[in-house]
């Protein structure tokens, strides 16, 4: 049981950071300087990454939700 936990914790980390690593190359396509305030570059680094943190959440989350759905759909037919 110990070991089942330790293997979906590691998953869980592996797929955040994935989704973090996707989203930052995603968001990093778009021309922030022309929809922001031209020289704040600070302010938008730091939306840029408050932003790919909440999307890569959101999305990491439905990954892993609907993982365990597909996992847990088996004990239906037990």
């Amino acid at each position: 049981m110990a070991t089942l936990v330790g293997t979906e914790s590691v998953l869980a980390i592996i797929v955040h950071l994935l989704f973090i690593i996707l989203t930052w190359w995603a968001l990093t396509a778009i021309k922030w300087e022309s929809i922001m305030k031209k020289g704040h570059i600070a302010q938008i680094r730091l939306f840029m990454v408050l932003l790919t943190i909440t999307i890569s959440s959101a999305v990491s989350s439905f990954f892993l939700d609907y993982l365990q759905y597909a996992k847990n759909i088996t004990y239906l037919f037990k």
